[in-house]
């Protein structure tokens, strides 16, 4: 009967984490899906009427905001799932991450004013290799060979997806490696340090999902608010929100979602690691786009569906022969 409970166990742990990992991906994809309509319909609406229209233009300040609210939401998880259990992670390595994301997107958003869209998106896409090289070389992390080979399936299936030429661009030929790509570059950089500090993080400390997005936010509402009374920025954020004040119930909203999807991110960095959690959110905003095809009916392209298949093909590897084998205890 015992051999039969033992036996038992295995399967049930693996049933378990697979519907972890699918509660994570599916509250990341519903949470961001959200998430990017309230983004666009906050910064891309107008705001007043006639010649007074003005549109929203405090893109610091909102994520200001948005790291309010998320450790706010960390809080009270923590009170809530918690309780007093001790966080013994070092503060220093909760702001490094902190400012290494951060970093990661002030630089991919400032990369805009250098290079189109579609190159940046190409960029972000690329997300999970600088976490899987900087976790090998930094970490001394090991990864079957099929790990790797997923990976680049996925990514170049993501980039083949979401890439669109720009067309109305004369001198695409004459484009050459420049500051903008530099700022990519730097931004790939960030992430993957920051999923260095992650991964040390719950290897080391077996840091919890909400105390790391607690501090990480927490960090990061410093850095921030120092950035936005240093400009100024948010006093005409507040003198903005004066004269529009219907816009505040969509910022709240979209401070709500991060903090859900937040929570499940650092769920998903925290039970499966940074690398798994990069192919996450990399591939959420395949599916995202995907999914409208599927329902609007929307023409896919040659190169799309090419893209897709590379996508479901790593998937598929990464989930049959990309799990990396378990250390043996010396």
């Amino acid at each position: 009967m015992a051999a039969g409970k033992a036996a038992g166990r295995p399967a049930s742990l693996l049933h378990n984490e697979r519907v972890r990992f699918t509660v994570c991906f599916l509250g990341v994809f519903v949470c961001y899906f959200y998430y990017g309509i309230l983004q666009e319909t906050i910064t891309r609406g107008e705001y007043g009427q006639g010649e007074k229209t003005e549109k929203f233009r405090f893109a610091q300040t909102l994520v200001f905001i948005q790291c309010i609210i998320n450790a706010v939401f960390a809080r009270i998880l923590i009170q809530v799932f918690e309780g007093s259990r001790a966080d013994h992670t070092k503060s220093w390595l909760y702001g490094l991450c902190s400012l290494s994301y951060l970093g990661a997107m002030v630089s991919s958003n400032s990369a805009l004013q250098y290079v189109n869209y579609p190159t940046q998106v190409l960029g972000k896409s690329c997300k999970p290799i600088p976490v899987m090289i900087l976790g090998v070389t930094i970490l001394r992390k090991k990864y079957p060979l099929a790990k790797y080979l997923c990976v680049l399936l996925i990514v170049s299936g993501v980039a083949l997806f979401l890439y669109k030429p720009n067309k109305s661009s004369t001198n695409a030929d004459e484009h050459t490696f420049g500051f903008g790509e530099i700022l990519l570059l730097l931004s790939l950089t960030m992430d993957g340090l920051t999923g260095v500090a992650q991964d040390h993080m719950r290897v080391r400390f077996q840091t919890s999902a909400y105390h790391m997005m607690l501090n990480i936010n927490m960090w990061s509402t410093l850095v921030l608010g120092l950035a936005v009374l240093w400009t100024g920025e948010v006093w005409e954020f507040l003198s903005f929100i004066e004269r529009h004040p219907s816009i505040f119930s969509n910022i709240l909203l979209f401070g709500l979602t991060s903090a859900l999807g937040q929570t499940f991110i650092f769920m998903t960095v925290v039970y499966f690691g940074p690398l798994t959690c990069s192919i996450v959110t990399t591939t959420r905003k395949f599916f995202t786009i995907l999914g409208s095809v599927i329902l609007f009916g929307n023409v896919i392209s040659s190169m799309q569906w090419v893209g897709t298949i590379l996508v479901f093909l790593g998937l598929g590897l990464d989930a049959k022969f990309g799990k990396t084998p378990k250390k043996t205890p010396h």
